[in-house]
């Protein structure tokens, strides 16, 4: 049977960063199946989805407090990686000392940045995880230009397609700059994939559809009011973590 709208939703975002080999186990080709809603695809998405070690324990709690028995629920799938009702109901500092304690219990010597600190930056989102609890923004002053590389390419951008073509598109958004603070660039258009063996995620995408784009792949067509609580929460982020890195709050300075 074909997999459920939550489930394809994780594997869509979970997919391009689990192929590259950063994150979860080593089940692209099951994501893959999942993320094109292939009927008949023998995956145990529950079993993928709680080895990833970032998202899965935001899903939980986003389901737990939100009164919601399933993490893979599509609400809360969406909660997590581009922001809904869900995120903005969430009583930030209880997610916040919840989640620290969680990682914090598992997190060893290298994220010793994991403490209240990081409070006044929580949200139940994937750009907190990706600006905040990754240690990639503790690397921006070091001089290359490999941490800024990652958190744009961590993030989920918001876009325009503005070219299809036959195995990528073009998609017009805002990278990430750094001078001393993280900003919003000016617009530039970015080729970003859209097939994999399975075929595509996104179908039937046109000039004009607005994407959320995970490590230069198109993983999601988004709706008016998705692109905006996107939008919103990359922002409010971006605010917050900027405000730390102007504090100079030191935290680990290793690589995830």
């Amino acid at each position: 049977m074909p997999s459920s709208p939550g489930h394809r939703l994780f594997a869509r975002y979970a997919h391009a960063p689990n192929a590259l080999g950063y994150c979860g186990p080593a089940d692209a080709r099951a994501l893959e199946l999942a993320a094109c809603g292939h009927d008949g695809a023998d995956v145990d998405m529950p079993a993928v989805a709680s080895r990833f070690s970032g998202a899965w324990p935001y899903q939980q709690l986003i389901a737990e407090l939100s009164g919601i028995g399933d993490p893979l629920d599509e609400r809360v799938v969406r909660a997590y990686w581009t922001g809904n009702e869900l995120t903005d109901r969430i009583d930030r500092d209880r997610f916040g000392r919840e989640l620290l304690a969680r990682f914090a219990s598992r997190a060893g010597h290298y994220w010793k940045h994991l403490t209240d600190e990081l409070l006044p930056e929580v949200a139940p989102t994937h750009t907190f995880h990706v600006l905040a609890v990754y240690p990639w923004s503790r690397l921006l002053g070091s001089g290359v230009p490999q941490p800024l590389q990652v958190l744009d390419s961590c993030r989920i951008t918001y876009g325009t397609v503005t070219e299809v073509r036959e195995d990528d598109v073009l998609v017009r958004a805002r990278p990430l700059t750094y001078d001393g603070a993280l900003r919003l660039g000016a617009e530039q258009d970015r080729s970003a994939r859209y097939r994999v063996g399975s075929g595509a995620f996104v179908t039937d995408l046109r000039v004009g559809d607005r994407v959320g784009v995970h490590w230069d792949f198109v993983c999601d067509r988004l709706g008016a009011d998705e692109a905006q609580r996107l939008e919103h929460w990359t922002r409010w982020q971006l605010e917050r973590t900027n405000a730390r890195l102007a504090r100079g709050v030191e935290g680990s300075s290793s690589a995830r």
